[in-house]
């Protein structure tokens, strides 16, 4: 990594933002994780299709893919919390721009490279510079009041749930015309984004708020920051538990959808669609109102709540249509991921702001592909003409009992942690 060094040689904007600078600081970091987004998105098409061709046979790809899909997980959860702690040493901007140039050169790399080792060491780079994310998040905990967390993070989900949907659509339209076009968009994106950011993005982390201690290149060490206090302990364990559930309907959508109903990808990419719509829409417009009438504890037992009823309709369903339905009550499940950093960022001081977003981002990376490899286990073992089509469903099941562990662990936290107000 060079984040160090290049972190030094950027800082013209080392001052706190200001309340004039606050709307375009906001802007910066919505469409850096949009881009952000989107460029994962816009590969997603194209990405197997280019291991595939050179790795030289489809038997090859196929194998290869699965290794690239890991790759990028265990970078995330190595280095979501690595960044974090480096941007609450160092400060979020220097971070989140060399971010930006190393996931620019990441994008061009995949895109000239003939080597599909190459490709792989690229993917290896952009798993450990897409976890910028957390420093990102951090970004907003320091420029947001503690009453403004929760729609500003809800900004962010909502961005991100934007560049889900818009990634894959011009991902596909590219690659139909150049296979490798997609990565050269993301690059240019990635490259326009570090500019803008240069000269427009102020130091959100006071040099009185910097940490000395935030050194460290261990993971598990910013981890630990998760049980500091019964908040964070309580919370990350629903979190977990969630985070669980979601890797397994990610690991499982495309193949029960596929089994009980024949989808196509047609079907599919709509179903995606809506996922990411809803996103938009709830954590873009629903959070402020919802929370302003319900508290925040209360709607994040609401959000919770959504995942075990949706996961068990998912399960039980018996017509593709129903699927779509299901997709909009699941949406205000999209309430609770703002809701929870929300809370969390008042356990920290603003010195821990960055490590505790990246803890989170790794704790998320590891959950998600620890649910992805039990969905799969569990679809495998219903995916038979033998078995009864309500218990296709199992991996759904198990989700929803998941959400009710984690709605159970949240409501008994919040009846024995008093409810405060900090001004982390």
């Amino acid at each position: 990594m060079h984040v160090l060094p290049i972190g030094l040689g950027l800082g013209c904007h080392n001052g706190p933002v200001m309340p004039s600078a606050k709307a375009a600081s906001i802007s910066f970091i919505l469409i850096s994780v949009l881009i952000n987004v989107m460029g994962l998105g816009l590969v997603i098409p194209v990405l197997p299709k280019l291991i595939e061709t050179l790795a030289g046979s489809v038997e090859a790809g196929a194998r290869l893919n699965g290794l690239f899909f890991a790759v990028y997980a265990v970078m995330q959860f190595a280095f979501g919390p690595i960044l974090g702690m480096l941007s609450d040493r160092y400060g979020r901007r220097p971070v989140l721009l060399a971010s930006l140039v190393g996931t620019a050169l990441d994008y061009l790399i995949a895109a000239l490279t003939q080597s599909i080792w190459v490709l792989f060491l690229a993917r290896v780079l952009a798993g450990a510079l897409g976890a910028s994310l957390s420093t990102a998040n951090a970004y907003i905990a320091d420029i947001s009041r503690p009453e403004e967390r929760a729609r500003n993070f809800g900004l962010i989900g909502a961005t991100f749930g934007m560049g889900f949907v818009l990634g894959p659509v011009v991902g596909g339209v590219l690659g139909n015309l150049d296979l490798r076009l997609p990565f050269y968009f993301a690059a240019g994106l990635s490259f326009l984004n570090f500019l803008y950011g240069y000269f427009v993005l102020p130091e959100s982390l006071k040099p009185e708020n910097r940490n000395p201690k935030a050194r460290s290149l261990n993971p598990f060490t910013a981890l630990g920051i998760l049980g500091k206090t019964p908040m964070l302990r309580g919370l990350s364990l629903s979190l977990s538990l969630i985070f669980l559930a979601f890797g397994a309907l990610q690991s499982v959508w495309v193949l029960y959808t596929a089994y009980k109903f024949a989808w196509k990808p047609l079907e599919v990419g709509f179903s995606l669609f809506l996922v990411g719509l809803g996103g938009v829409v709830v954590q873009a417009g629903l959070v402020r109102p919802i929370v302003a009438r319900l508290g925040e504890r209360r709607a994040l037992v609401l959000a919770q709540s959504m995942g075990i009823f949706s996961f068990t309709l998912y399960g039980l369903a018996t017509q593709g249509w129903m699927m779509y339905a299901i997709i909009a009550l699941a949406a205000l499940g999209n309430l609770g991921q703002p809701l929870i950093q929300s809370l969390l960022t008042r356990e920290v001081s603003p010195q821990e702001q960055g490590t505790l977003q990246g803890a989170l981002a790794g704790a998320q990376s590891l959950t998600v592909a620890a649910g992805g490899l039990l969905g799969g286990f569990l679809f495998s073992l219903v995916a038979r003409p033998e078995v009864a089509p309500w218990l296709v469903g199992l991996p759904f099941f198990v989700g929803a009992l998941l959400y009710l562990t984690a709605v159970t662990n949240t409501v008994r936290l919040f009846r024995t942690t008093p409810e405060t107000r900090a001004t982390a």
